[in-house]
């Protein structure tokens, strides 16, 4: 068997989708994105897939190597990205040929589903209680939100108590059995991260994620032992060594993205150097519905895994549904805030190609806001 052919769409509502085809048939999806810079990562598959055409897709390993490797120019965001989604398809490919979920490749579920969560927004705590009642009602038990907006580098009391107020209001919805993370997002330097800490203890978040920027780890290890709340970071790294640095500094949650950190080969063994930290999984996914699958299978796999994010519904799909690229939505069902154990060959989903190709013949060019201060200096957005 023989790689035949691998093409790229791009798809609303921010997307990048690859397809990969085998000369006997087969055919793996992968998703590699960088949200905001498609279609670059888009100009590296089509690079990397100059190896690819003519190779055996089942040495998923050897073509890992090859591609992180084969350059003597490496890593980063745009090539760690578009691996990932080579890989996703690549071992979306070996579990059709053998017959099995992606699951059983990896050594088989240790789990029989896997929990998720929801992103919910509003800038007003009765907007916050509101979309978080929604997701209640959808049957969720755990959801993640912005700890704040545009962030003042020492924020103000008033900032503070918005952050706080926010949250407070989706506790009092979710009550004390159902779990609030929050995302800072990198808008916070280490003196507002001390500073709101503190308040947001009795409200007891199930996670804080991105407290400072990726640049800025070397401060991890003062936060995480300033705050009994569990500090998660990792959807800015993209590989193994990255991640290092946090873990040895404490943090609790490790979050790659299986579309930016290598795919499912790497971030199973980012799981892994968690694991011998007492660290957990929780990747990072806010994307479209292969990526879902294959954060999923490598879920279903992984000891140390914790909760599952996943953007069903979210804001950022208006128009361009995730599960509108399915042909059976049904793997994605929730029950009880879980997804049940995935058993199609594969990645364990069916991608409608013509959903696929009409949505690539209008493709996207979304691009992340820019904020700026109010004396016009850049913020984080």
């Amino acid at each position: 068997m023989k790689i035949e052919r691998i093409e790229t769409f791009l798809v609303a509502p921010r997307w990048l989708f690859c397809r990969v085809e085998t000369d006997d048939g087969l055919v793996g999806w992968g998703e590699p994105v960088v949200e905001g810079r498609a279609e670059v990562v888009r100009s590296a598959v089509e690079v990397l897939s100059e190896y690819l055409i003519g190779a055996d897709p089942l040495r998923i390993e050897q073509h890992w190597q090859v591609l992180t490797k084969g350059g003597f120019y490496r890593g980063g965001p745009i090539l760690s990205s578009a691996v990932a989604g080579l890989d996703q398809a690549l071992w979306d490919i070996a579990g059709q040929a053998y017959g099995a979920p992606v699951h059983a490749l990896l050594g088989g579920a240790v789990r029989e589903k896997v929990r998720v969560y929801s992103w919910i927004g509003g800038d007003e705590p009765n907007e916050v209680a509101d979309a978080a009642a929604a997701q209640v009602a959808a049957g969720l038990t755990g959801v993640k939100m912005n700890a704040s907006g545009r962030l003042s580098p020492i924020p103000t009391s008033a900032e503070v108590d918005e952050v706080v107020g926010r949250v407070a209001a989706a506790r009092e919805v979710l009550g004390p059995d159902r779990d609030i993370a929050l995302d800072f997002h990198g808008r916070a330097g280490l003196a507002a991260v001390r500073r709101i800490l503190p308040e947001l203890v009795p409200l007891r978040p199930f996670f804080v994620e991105e407290p400072v920027l990726p640049d800025q780890a070397h401060h991890l290890r003062d936060i995480v032992a300033g705050t009994p709340i569990p500090v998660a970071t990792g959807e800015r790294l993209y590989g193994r060594s990255e991640f290092l640095g946090p873990l040895q500094a404490g943090i609790a949650v490790v979050q790659p993205d299986l579309s930016h950190a290598g795919g499912i080969s790497e971030v199973r063994r980012i799981a892994a150097l968690a694991e011998t930290y007492g660290a957990l999984l929780a990747p990072h996914c806010p994307l479209g519905p292969i990526s879902l699958a294959a954060s999923l299978q490598v879920a279903f796999a992984t000891p140390n895994f914790l909760i599952q994010e996943q953007s069903i519904g979210i804001h950022y799909n208006v128009g361009s549904e995730l599960l509108d690229y399915l042909i059976d939505p049904e793997p994605f069902r929730f029950v009880d805030g879980h997804i049940a154990r995935l058993e199609r060959p594969g990645l364990g989903i069916t991608v409608d190609e013509g959903a696929v190709r009409k949505a690539a013949r209008t493709p996207h060019a979304w691009r992340n806001p820019v904020w700026q201060h109010a004396d016009g200096s850049f913020a984080e957005w």
